[in-house]
């Protein structure tokens, strides 16, 4: 850290309005998306629907949620987050009131697909993240990625029961209503975040790049390209669990109860698992780090399906799950800052998601089409199992370092 930044941080200190606001923004929008799984058995019993039909539509989401966020990503590096996080409450909340009412599967791929998953793409990770790390010094940066990481755990752990509870309640096309309502909170929330990458309270020494030189930097960059592949397999199985977990455990005849447990404890314990992981990739190997969690998912998988399945396997699954859930973010988001600084830090990080989210367009879909060939999930928990083990061997080899620049020069 320079002289320069570390006068700033120590007269500012961290800047606790914008990450607890931020952190409430990332509870909201990540809550809803993570309880779409309960919509699916409801929704298909009474529209006569397939699953490969809801398959498609949260796929679709998953997609535009990772292919819109580099460009959101660049939006508020260049305008302002708060711009963006109106958006996506505009686009989050219009989305699940027409997924809500959808009378077709092409309005399900229209509002639940591709509204929704823009509206999780301005309100997602990337953009708060960079809005965090604009105001906090590099030494502090993961730790605060793990704050913010685990803000969107809790969402999973608060909206699983009360998804599931409005849908008990008033049906799931009402309760889809109310939680596009609840995304209307999100640009109040977000005024404290109003500034864009040349704001800040610490600034560090840049390169004068254009977008399109930071675009080609990045991609050739070895370690970058690695991480951006890697991240692509955790999509692939957070999605899978996410979407499909409350259907395949009613087909393994365990109690839906269970499916809301373990979707709740997932949430916790991914709080806990995103904070520790701030702490420890903040000070081991980041890429290190990411390779265990990578192996230790498929471990878990592996053992989970060839273990007889109870309700307290379940429980056990959910728990060591929910600790390597989203643990994957805040080294992630760390190395693109490493690599590339924070200047372009939302559209960079951006890219490495749509990585994550071609992954979780895929395990989302290819969880309904093969169900609705097969019978049986089996074969995509088997497929994630091996994509995990393929994730540690891409990721051992990345360099936790800045990229290679010939000359330094002050951003203007």
């Amino acid at each position: 850290m320079s002289q320069n930044e570390a006068s700033v941080v120590q007269k500012s200190g961290v800047p606790w309005l914008i990450i607890i606001t931020g952190c409430l923004i990332a509870l909201l929008t990540f809550g809803p998306r993570s309880a779409m799984g309960f919509f699916q058995l409801p929704m298909l019993a009474e529209k006569g629907w397939d699953r490969t039909t809801f398959g498609m539509a949260m796929a679709l989401q998953n997609l535009f949620w990772g292919a819109g966020q580099p460009f959101f990503g660049a939006i508020a590096d260049k305008y302002g987050t708060w711009r963006v996080l109106l958006l996506s409450a505009i686009f989050y909340s219009s989305g699940l009131v027409m997924m809500a009412w959808a009378t077709s599967p092409g309005i399900l791929y229209l509002g639940g697909g591709v509204l929704v998953g823009l509206g999780i793409a301005a309100g997602s990770f990337g953009v708060i993240l960079s809005a965090f790390a604009r105001n906090v010094s590099a030494a502090s940066r993961t730790f605060v990625f793990g704050i913010g990481t685990a803000a969107g755990s809790a969402g999973m752990f608060v909206f699983a029961p009360i998804s599931q509870g409005l849908i008990d309640r008033f049906g799931w096309s009402d309760a889809l209503v109310y939680l596009g309502l609840a995304m209307l909170i999100v640009p109040v929330l977000a005024i404290p975040l109003r500034g864009n990458s040349s704001s800040g309270r610490t600034k560090e020494a840049q390169y004068k790049q254009s977008i399109g030189e930071a675009l080609k930097e990045a991609l050739a960059h070895k370690s970058y390209l690695l991480l951006t592949t890697g991240f692509f397999v955790c999509g692939f199985q957070v999605a899978f669990i996410t979407a499909h977990f409350p259907a395949y455990l009613g087909d393994i005849g365990i109690d839906a109860t269970y499916a809301v447990l373990a979707l709740a404890l997932i949430g916790f314990f991914n709080i806990i698992g995103s904070l520790a992981s701030g702490v420890i990739s903040q000070r081991y190997s980041k890429p290190k780090f990411l390779a265990f969690l990578y192996l230790g998912r498929s471990i878990l998988v592996t053992a989970f399906l060839l273990l007889p399945q109870t309700g307290t396997s379940v429980i056990v699954f959910a728990i060591l799950m929910g600790l390597m859930w989203l643990s994957t973010v805040p080294p992630t988001n760390s190395l693109v800052a490493i690599m590339f600084g924070t200047r372009y830090l939302g559209m960079l990080g951006g890219i490495v998601f749509f990585s994550h989210q071609i992954g979780s367009f895929l395990g989302v879909w290819l969880g309904g089409y093969l169900y609705d060939h097969f019978g049986s999930y089996d074969p995509v928990w088997w497929l994630g199992v091996v994509l995990g083990i393929f994730a540690a061997i891409v990721h051992w080899p990345i360099e936790e370092t800045a990229a290679v620049r010939p000359a330094l020069q002050p951003a203007e």
